[in-house]
This record gives structure tokens, sequence and C-alpha cells, in this order.
């Protein structure tokens, strides 16, 4: 008897979700590696079992789509299709078409080697939040935006008592109605963005009318909890001596820059702070695949250019929930026909195709409307901490661009440690960039994790 294709799917989100799923169900053995404890990734992140929510619902959007997810996963699992590793980090995926290993780290230290062979590879994983520092940014109190969210997802808890929620892009609204329904005084919602821009992208907007009642429901909880909106405004500065006290935020002009005159202080214990989100292209780069500015690309199947490695949802290019599930149903189904040897059908996912175009529009006009301030660098004092791994302040970065010639990240990186930490440059990368003047450019890394020597001792040597 033949043994079914194999394939390994690395992320549990509803990108990895939804590919696996279409591939199991088309007789393809899936395995399913994911880092955290249970599956749904970031949007659909769980409130541990021993918590006992009694409506871990009411903390989500398309409740409904995600037990389509959880029981169609739960169906496959017992029935043999699926395999879930939960608590499973990736950090390599090696090989070529028709042979992959898939190496990862288990174990509450993540101090155990994994490893899973497959015929293919479908990469799901997802984004990070893009943080640009400012003054303060570095206080107990200060989070991200997403790191608010999964407290309150994940923990059932609130990073503080009453709030500010600043930055830009759309994932500031359910952090701020979310953090105001659990309880939060949400003082202010602090978007640089203005609502001129938005109606400027209007036709393209209108083309997804879901979108736009579920933008208009948001708008509805923030007024229902008196969540006061400052729409073109930035934060300045926070302060406080051994935690976060307040922040001082500032209105925006036409052209991005600071009015001035126009500061004003409001009392916070927790700021949650974030200007939108960035690919995971680790695993993809250390395999060869080509991206398109800092995103996977791939084509109408989801096939990247290495043969037998697919990628769906954030990783190429950031787009919801929604998007990331009609990218997933497309690789799965495509990678379930080619591992059997037959030629792909796309009327099998027509609806899928017609979903991910829209949502493609609709998440690149929203693209030009939600971009950080254009000073924000300009801004940053000389001793604010920008790679806070290394402890690397914007003062020596900008000594190693105007003093010592750095024209580029990396150079940045080997004169002044910058991105040498345990992040790997993912929290100041984008703050180093902008210093130096230069483009955001991934750097191709042969792990996407720290591997401890013991792990990597074990591995088998390659044959030549």
């Amino acid at each position: 008897m033949t043994e079914r294709p194999h394939l390994a799917v690395v992320g549990a989100g509803p990108a990895g979700l939804a590919g696996a799923l279409a591939a199991a169900a088309r007789g393809v053995r899936v395995t399913l590696l994911d880092a955290a404890e249970q599956a749904g990734g970031q949007f659909y992140r769980q409130p541990a079992a021993a918590l006992g929510a009694r409506r871990p619902q009411a903390l989500y959007h398309q409740w409904r789509t995600w037990e389509r997810l959880r029981d169609g996963l739960d169906r496959h699992v017992t029935a043999g299709r699926v395999t879930h590793l939960t608590d499973h980090h990736v950090w390599c995926v090696e090989g070529d078409s028709g042979a992959f290993a898939v190496h990862a780290l288990r174990g509450p230290l993540q101090d155990e080697g994994a490893t899973v062979r497959a015929d293919a590879v479908l990469l799901a994983t997802g984004g990070y939040e893009c943080v640009l520092p400012f003054p303060g940014w570095t206080l107990p109190g200060v989070v991200t935006a997403g790191g608010a969210q999964a407290m309150l997802k994940g923990g059932l808890v609130l990073p503080g008592r009453r709030a500010a929620v600043a930055g830009t892009g759309p994932l500031l609204l359910p952090v701020a109605t979310g953090l105001a329904a659990a309880g939060a005084r949400v003082a202010a919602l602090v978007e640089s963005a203005g609502p001129g821009a938005l109606l400027r992208r209007a036709p393209a907007l209108a083309a997804q009318p879901a979108k736009l009642a579920e933008g208009a429901w948001y708008a509805g909880q923030l007024l229902r909890h008196g969540v006061r909106v400052l729409s073109r405004h930035t934060v300045v500065q926070a302060h406080g001596t051994d935690r976060l006290e307040a922040v001082t935020v500032a209105a925006l002009d036409r052209n991005g820059r600071l009015r001035p005159g126009s500061t004003r202080r409001i009392p916070c214990d927790t700021l949650a702070v974030g200007h939108g989100m960035l690919a995971h292209t680790d695993l993809a780069e250390t395999l060869g695949c080509t991206l398109s500015g800092t995103d996977v690309r791939v084509d109408g199947e989801q096939r990247t250019d290495v043969p037998g490695v697919w990628a769906a949802g954030e990783t190429t290019g950031i787009g919801g929930a929604a998007l990331s599930l009609a990218e997933g149903h497309i690789a799965g189904s495509s990678i379930a026909a080619r591992l059997r040897g037959t030629a792909p059908d796309p009327r099998r996912w027509t609806a899928a195709a017609r979903a991910r175009t829209r949502l493609r529009e609709f998440f690149a006009a929203l693209d030009t409307v939600y971009v950080p301030p254009a000073d924000w660098a300009d801004r940053i004092t000389d001793d604010t901490v920008v790679c806070r791994c290394e402890e690397v302040t914007a003062g020596q970065v900008r000594t190693a661009v105007d003093t010592l010639g750095a024209g580029d990240p990396r150079t940045v990186k080997l004169l002044t440690r910058a991105g040498m930490g345990w992040c790997q440059g993912r929290m100041c990368g984008p703050a180093v960039a902008g210093l130096a003047g230069c483009p955001l450019t991934p750097g191709r890394r042969p792990f996407a994790r720290p591997v401890p020597l013991g792990v990597l001792a074990e591995l088998p040597e390659q044959e030549d």
C-alpha cells in the first residue's frame, strides 16, 4: 500500500488551519506544527482551560468561523489525517522538492529537538508588530497593541486600569474596544491617520462592505464606552519613574509633522502602542524563497518560487484573518492536487480566489492610509534606547551613520550591535532602518530563533 503524501504546515493560525483542513480533506497526511499550546494563532488565541472562561466568544469576532475550524481540526485529528504538534517552535526548514525536514524546539525550556519530514511545506508563520520607539517607551506599562490583546485573550487579564491606545493601523480598534469591554478605562485612542485619508480611498474601501460594517461596529463600541478618539495625533513621550504615569500626545499637520503648541498630557498606567504589522519571513528566507518587499512572493496557487514550498496568510502580506483563510484554503487545495500528481483545478477555490483579490485590494488601500508620522525618526532623542536587547541608543545609531559612514542596517548592526540580541532585530529593525534613512530589508538568517548547541549536535550529518 502506497503511503499518503505528507504535508508539514508551520503555524496553526487562520491560514495554517485552513490549509491543513483543505489538504487533509483531499487525502493528504498533514502534520501541523505550532508554538502555542492551542490552535488559533493570535487572532483566535484562546484562554487557558484552567482559567474557566465562561464566555470566551465575547473576546472575538467571527466566533462561528473559529468553531468551524476547531471542529474540523478535531475531526481530522481523530481520524488520523492530521497530527497536531503543539508547543513546537520551528527554527529551520531545509531540503528541496519532495524531501523537507522541519526542525523544531519543544519542551518547557525549548531545549529538546524534534524533526518532521515531509513531501511539501506550507509556511503560515503570520506576522509581528512594528513598534517605533519614542522617549519613555521602555517604561513598565508600555506594551505593544498585540501584546495587550494577547494578555486579554490568553490570560483574561488587563495590562492596566487606565489605558491609552496609540500608533496607527486597524489593530488599534479591537485593542481599544477589547480593553474597554473588559473593564479598563481607555482614556484615548490616538491614531496618526486622519479621516480624510480614508475618504480619499473610499472607492477601494467600499468594495468590502463587510469590512466597513466591522469598522462601524468598532466605532459604535468606542462611543458606547466613552473612548475619546484623537485622529491625526501621535504619542510624543511616555512619562514615569518606576512605571508609566502619563503620555504626551500632539496633533499632526497634513504633512504628518507635529503642530506647534498642540501637545496634551494624558494620565494612564498602560500604553498599548503599535504601528502596523510586518510579515514573518525567516523560514522562507532560509529556504531561499524570493521576497516582494518584506513579504514572501507567491503565485495564484500560493506557491513560492521554491518547488514544494507554499506560503499563505500574513507571511505573504498583512491582510487580516479573512484573507488568511482564503489563502490557506487555496494553498491546501493546490498542495493536495500536486502531491497526488494531478493538475490543480482552480474551480475548487473560485470563491476563495475572489475573496483574496478583493481583500488584497482593500488592504493595499489601507496601507496607504495607515503610515507612521513623517518625522517620527527626527523626534527620537539621542538618549532613547532603540535596541532593547543590546541597549543601543538612537545617538549611537546616528553616530554610526553620520560619523562612521554606515549606510544600511547591517553596517549599523556591525558597528553598534543593534539587532544582535535575543529578538535578532525584529523589534528594533524598523527603527534602525528609519534612523539610518534606508528601507527595511529582511536579513537572511540560518535560524529563525536561538537554538541550544546540544540540539544542533544531535542533528544527523548531511550526506554529500
